[in-house]
């Protein structure tokens, strides 16, 4: 079982800055995207950023230009740098890994997620 741990959630002021950490442990043999989705009330959960392994990134509509995401492989963590927030950004963000585990199948994991609040 692969587990995640998100921090850095928050209240933030419109136009301020955030930054979210994802931790991933337990018997991975290799992380292959790695990324971060968000639900805001009465709303579908959607794509924020994903990463591929290789450093290939895609941004929701909604975030490109103000969010950028990043990756530690041997960290096996994933983090996402929040600029210029706007109300509407205000959700739960929840991390997502995807890979191989040790002697077993494929994960594809999500964080317990991490309560993003934008408001003055």
């Amino acid at each position: 079982q692969v587990q995640l741990v998100e921090s850095g959630g928050g209240l933030v002021q419109p136009g301020g800055s955030l930054r979210l950490s994802c931790a991933a442990s337990g018997r991975i043999l290799s992380m292959n995207r790695m990324g971060w989705y968000r639900q805001a009330p009465g709303k579908q959960r959607e794509l924020v950023a994903t990463i591929a392994r290789g450093g290939i990134t895609i941004y929701g509509d909604s975030v490109k230009g103000r969010f950028t995401s990043s990756r530690d492989n041997a960290k096996n963590t994933v983090y996402l740098q929040m600029n210029s927030l706007k109300p509407e950004d205000t959700a739960v963000y929840y991390c997502n890994a995807q890979g191989l585990m040790i002697l077993g199948p494929s994960f594809d994991s999500w964080g317990q997620g991490t309560q993003v609040i934008v408001s003055s």
